[in-house]
């Protein structure tokens, strides 16, 4: 198998998670709640956030859907929040805390640059939007590395279903068996499954254990440092 080209989900896979979005979920909680801060805790309970422990849960609404489906649910708890277009609402603090807030995985770099010397395609997919994407990388200097981003806006459907990477096997002139996918939570894995991915890969860098993933994953890895192991001689 010739794997040219990785295709990673963003957040737990790039991004330390919960040091990033734990913050962030609390401000746009309180926004949906209008400052009501029971209510906003509820949303976040909801949601999958532990709050008082700083953590995501696996497989939560807050670790793996995307904005119109967390404002779609917290909608039904919050009908009276006052925003004309509560995902707009939610996307832009999202964005911009994101950019102020992200927090890297550690080496996230040195991998990416690494990656991108051995001649393959990188991509992202997330269930954030573009623009998000766009603000919560820009300050680790690594999107020109890129060759793809998709968000859950950006017209390819959104994960667990598998036109990220048919766009971003379209976009690079790959197939589906020439990408590995990499994510840190069962939508990912699913995603990479749906579409005939060469290689699905789980990270532990995110919200999800070794249990949750490697049902789905050809391979764990503690963290996308450990892709180069995974790559071996599978370069096209």
């Amino acid at each position: 198998m010739a794997i040219r080209g990785i295709l990673f989900d963003k957040d737990g896979t790039l991004l330390d998670f919960n040091a990033t979005w734990v913050p962030i979920n609390r401000t746009v909680a309180r926004m949906v709640a209008n400052g009501d801060e029971a209510l906003a805790g509820r949303l976040l309970e909801e949601g999958g956030q532990d709050d008082t422990a700083g953590i995501v849960k696996p497989g939560s609404l807050l670790a793996a859907a995307n904005t119109r489906e967390i404002a779609a649910a917290w909608a039904k708890l919050t009908p009276d929040h006052g925003h004309p277009d509560l995902v707009d609402a939610m996307d832009e603090i999202f964005q911009r805390e994101g950019a102020m807030t992200a927090v890297p995985v550690d080496g996230l770099a040195d991998t990416i640059r690494n990656l991108k010397a051995r001649g393959l395609k990188l991509g992202i997919a997330t269930s954030d939007s573009e623009a998000g994407a766009r603000a919560t990388l820009e300050p680790f200097d690594i999107l020109q590395h890129f060759d793809f981003v998709a968000g859950y806006d950006s017209g390819y459907g959104h994960k667990p279903t598998p036109g990220m990477v048919h766009g971003f096997c379209e976009t690079c002139d790959l197939t589906p068996e020439d990408v590995l996918v990499v994510g840190d939570n069962s939508h990912d894995l699913e995603m990479g499954r749906a579409a005939g991915a060469g290689i699905v890969v789980g990270v532990l860098s995110g919200t999800s254990g070794r249990a949750d993933l490697e049902p789905l994953a050809d391979v764990v890895i503690e963290d996308i440092g450990g892709l180069e192991g995974v790559l071996g001689q599978n370069i096209g």
